[in-house]
């Protein structure tokens, strides 16, 4: 399967496919998840960890985002940060910096988002679930 083009994945994206949870995925995210080279911006990796620290979630970022590249072939994004920030900036439809760091990587990158958070779904045309 041709992979060229890319979709990023959202937080708890990540950690539904860490717990093999595919289920909770919607029908147009498990096609795009599946058909797509699949990305994780940096920021994804940070919210990760900190609730890994705040006791939300067992694993360390680590550990889920090297669990999910070998189960899938995720990537961590290596847009330069600048450039995301360039792009949230515009992001003021929120207050969330990980919701605002996640769609502008995507945006910056001229990629889907899959994401089940409706409100990123309502001002991202691109993201799907």
């Amino acid at each position: 399967m041709d992979r060229t083009e890319v979709i990023y994945l959202d937080t708890h994206v990540l950690v539904y496919l860490f717990a093999g949870e595919v289920n909770r995925l919607g029908a147009a995210a498990r096609k795009a998840i599946d058909r797509h080279e699949v990305l994780a911006s940096a920021a994804a990796v940070l919210e990760l960890e900190l609730l890994h620290e705040i006791g939300r979630l067992k694993p360390t970022a680590s550990k889920l985002i090297s669990a999910v590249a070998a189960d899938i072939g995720l990537r961590v994004c290596d847009l330069p940060f600048r450039t995301i920030v360039d792009h949230a900036l515009s992001e003021s439809w929120t207050r969330d910096p990980f919701d605002r760091l996640i769609v502008a990587n995507a945006k910056a990158a001229g990629a889907g988002l899959v994401t089940k958070d409706q409100r990123i779904r309502d001002n991202y045309s691109r993201a799907l679930w």
